[in-house]
């Protein structure tokens, strides 16, 4: 099993501003693997998502490969080594090749399949429009300029063919990729989270209540750039 703790970069390695700094850094809720917190069904689940990433299915490579950079742009993990990197383009390859979504489909929504695939093509016609590269070869800046145009739906609309750009931004892309991400036990040790409610539960469940079990917070929340 990945043991997270020998593959982290630490943060004189990078950019210290862009480097997420848990309130937990001390945490690391696989050290309750043979603890009361996890039974053989839940051990069987989080080992797959630690040492079994999903195989490319679904998308094509040039698909795989450009999600795999905008997955960099939204979710940057400039903390980890690339053995601890998460890899969340491959899970949402995962749910298209089973075809899973989340039972809500609003009017006039392309299938989860085509929207990701149009929403797919339309960065990399944005990209083209606006920086005449592919997103691949643009810098960190220019990537988040293409991605904030399409949430601001300043696209060329006839390469979307009827897929909302904001819609897709928002509730499709950025949806899927948080719960892809946040769904790795790497992403727990970030956020404190104690691990599957199965098979011991949580008892102590009032504001600023803790179970023992649960993660110490160190230090105070990291102050986000650009916020108050």
């Amino acid at each position: 099993m990945t043991d997270p703790t020998t593959t982290k970069i630490t943060s004189s390695e990078v950019d210290a501003q862009s480097v997420f700094q848990t309130p937990y850094p001390a945490y690391q809720v696989l050290a309750k693997w043979d603890s009361p917190s996890f039974d053989d069904a839940t051990r069987l689940v989080v080992a797959k998502r630690l040492d079994d990433a999903p195989q490319r299915q679904f998308l094509s490579e040039t698909h795989f490969a450009l999600l795999r950079v905008v997955m960099d742009c939204v979710l940057p993990q400039p903390e980890r080594s690339a053995d601890a990197r998460i890899p969340v383009e491959a899970f949402i390859d995962e749910m298209l090749q089973a075809n899973r979504g989340n039972g809500t489909r609003l009017e006039g929504t392309p299938t989860q399949r085509e929207a990701w695939l149009q929403g797919l093509d339309g960065i990399e016609h944005e990209s083209k429009r606006r920086h005449q590269k592919e997103f691949a070869s643009l810098s960190p800046d220019q990537q988040s300029d293409v991605m904030q145009a399409i949430d601001d739906q300043d696209v060329d609309e006839a390469t979307w063919k009827g897929l909302h750009p904001q819609r897709f931004f928002r509730s499709i892309l950025m949806k899927e990729s948080v719960k892809a991400y946040y769904a790795h036990p790497f992403a727990w040790n970030e956020i404190g989270f104690g691990g599957p409610a199965a098979p011991r539960g949580y008892v102590r469940l009032g504001p600023d209540e803790r179970d023992p079990w649960e993660a110490v917070q160190e230090r105070m929340p990291q102050t986000v750039k650009g916020s108050p």
